[in-house]
């Protein structure tokens, strides 16, 4: 996700120059929109992998075996491919004037949809369209999931119990509200704010700081690398 849109972005602070081909716009489309749904649609089969392993531990290993791990990643990998040809059909189809600049670090649908020449009524609500099905039915998943998750969670007699069937699903939880926190607030900025530095700021938080953020978040999970952080904190101090 984040390799869509910083390579090109370091480039052009290396050369000074913010300069992108058409054909190279089209391409950073694409592959957004493919990572970005293949990220949301990865955290709702995660959140439901901590349903089952929370709520159905019993039965854990025979419902969540290899062959349907195997499909709901496919199933995730072809509909973010479905998702992003979409997308990028959609901005193939609009026309610009000369001299486009863009207002963002790089090419986003409805930043291109506000600079095209041509109507994009019809454009936008497909765009708001596409993203309620592939957006809001992961989240929606997700949420579904951790209603379920913590009522089972409630309902556990031992403080140590809940203690640990919370710690199985943190790490996700974080991911999930860096990862949607950011996301939306930089759509729903744009839609009520016109404040370009605001935007750019939180899109950098969403694309380059959560994905960053992401082998730190799983990796304080394994005990070793926990006591190796604190007995690093514990010396510098």
């Amino acid at each position: 996700f984040s390799t869509t849109t910083i390579p090109k972005m370091l480039v052009n602070i290396q050369t000074h120059s913010k300069s992108i081909t058409y054909a190279g716009c089209l391409t950073q489309v694409s592959f957004f929109f493919l990572f970005g749904c293949l990220d949301n649609l990865i955290l709702a089969v995660m959140a439901y992998d901590r349903f089952v392993a929370i709520c159905h531990p019993l039965n854990y290993s025979v419902i969540m075996n290899p062959s349907l791990c195997g499909l709901l990643v496919l199933m995730s990998f072809f509909g973010s491919v479905l998702e992003s040809q979409i997308h990028c059909l959609m901005v193939s189809q609009l026309t610009f004037c000369t001299n486009v600049e863009i207002h963002h670090f790089f090419c986003d649908a409805p930043q291109l949809f506000h600079l095209a020449c041509s109507d994009t009524s019809i454009h936008t609500i497909l765009m708001y369209f596409i993203s309620a099905i592939f957006g809001g039915v992961p989240l929606s998943g997700i949420l579904c999931s951790y209603t379920r998750i913590i009522s089972s969670i409630l309902r556990v007699p031992s403080t140590g119990g809940k203690y640990k069937a919370f710690s199985t699903c943190s790490s996700h939880l974080l991911v999930v509200c860096l990862f949607y926190g950011t996301a939306i607030g930089v759509y729903l900025s744009s839609s009520i704010s016109s404040s370009l530095r605001k935007g750019a700021v939180t899109s950098v938080m969403y694309t380059v700081v959560t994905p960053m953020l992401n082998p730190f978040i799983y990796s304080l999970r394994n005990k070793d690398i926990t006591r190796a952080l604190w007995g690093t904190i514990s010396r510098t101090v």
